[in-house]
């Protein structure tokens, strides 16, 4: 596994992150010591996860949906200040 002093992971870190997520982990010593080792998190993904029509069924849109309110909404427009 590839080592950065910690002074040299700073500068590069953008990058070395970006490795890290692609599967090249490192770690990051001080000293010659090791601090931490960089891994990518395994993360699910959300492709698969479907959000729409999570409550299919459970609620009811009246047909009239779109023209809920209309009238008095116009009222607020032809109302003189």
């Amino acid at each position: 596994m590839r080592t950065f002093e910690i002074h040299e992971a700073r500068r590069h870190l953008s990058r070395l992150v970006q490795e890290a997520v692609d599967g090249d982990p490192f770690v990051i010593t001080r000293d010659g010591r090791p601090l931490v080792e960089v891994v990518s998190i395994n993360t699910p993904e959300l492709a698969g996860a479907r959000r729409t029509g999570f409550m299919a069924g459970e609620i009811a849109v009246p047909p009239d949906f779109d023209r809920m309110g209309s009238t008095e909404i116009e009222s607020l427009f032809d109302a003189d200040p």
